[in-house]
């Protein structure tokens, strides 16, 4: 099986993915995603990884499904989709996951921006989900996920046109958080990283977690949780060496414990 990651060791608690099928716009073929899951379930039991970077290429950050692929499939094939568990592992990675996005990102690669948690666009990024003009809709989250991140009336147009939309109307509508110069894309999302894997561990997680359950649950139930997180914290070593820290005006040496 040919090898469609390039992946770079952890640097400061950082681990960089680099999808690469270049011969394809980075289309998330079965052997693709499974790649891309394995490593990801990987870095989440890595100690040393406390974020990791997404990123394709200056063209493309990944230009939907292989098409070929779903082509060959009949409906057997498409009930018994092996990409459906491999989008389910990537889209529960437990640590945050950074999405540097140049070029088109569109269908899959539109839902698997949507699947990370902070997203560095380069200015000629163009996000959208083009499946209906295949007569099809998105299968990997992009209905949902779109609406949640972009509203009702963008996500209806998005989808239902399968026009794709610019970097700059995505940081509009809140799809992604920062937009760079293409060639800083990549070193700004690390950058962005390093930050937070300097971070204290557990915090981060709950954060993250605390976070996504805002859009899932109730506001009671939100705050619930968010206290009971608090609560969790204020007994570790990391919460004292924080405040130890802050007190001495030091930078924290945080242990994740």
């Amino acid at each position: 099986m040919p090898r469609y990651l390039d992946v770079q060791a952890p640097e400061s608690g950082v681990r960089l993915i680099t999808l690469q099928r270049p011969e394809a716009l980075n289309a998330l073929c079965t052997e693709l995603l499974e790649q891309l899951a394995a490593e990801l379930e990987d870095a989440e039991r890595d100690e040393h990884t406390q974020v990791v970077v997404l990123t394709g290429s200056r063209k493309a950050f990944a230009a939907g499904a292989d098409i070929r692929e779903m082509a060959e499939r009949d409906l057997v094939g498409i009930l018994n989709d092996p990409r459906v568990a491999h989008w389910q592992r990537i889209a529960t990675f437990a640590k945050p996951l950074i999405a540097a996005v140049n070029g088109y990102a569109l269908g899959g690669g539109c839902e698997l921006v949507m699947c990370s948690d902070i997203v560095i666009a380069g200015e000629d990024a163009r996000f959208g989900q083009p499946e209906i003009n295949l007569g099809i809709i998105p299968g990997a989250g992009g209905t949902q996920r779109l609406l949640r991140a972009v509203g009702k009336p963008l996500a209806m147009q998005m989808v239902l046109t399968g026009e794709a939309i610019g970097a700059r109307h995505a940081l509009q509508a809140g799809l992604v958080s920062e937009i760079t110069q293409p060639e800083l894309t990549v070193e700004r999302a690390l950058q962005v990283a390093r930050s937070i894997a300097a971070k204290a561990p557990l915090a981060v997680r709950l954060a993250k977690e605390a976070l996504l359950k805002a859009g899932d649950i109730d506001l009671a139930s939100g705050l619930r949780f968010e206290r009971h997180a608090f609560t969790l914290l204020a007994g570790t070593a990391d919460r004292d060496e924080g405040v130890r820290a802050f007190m001495e005006k030091r930078p924290a040496r945080f242990t994740g414990r």
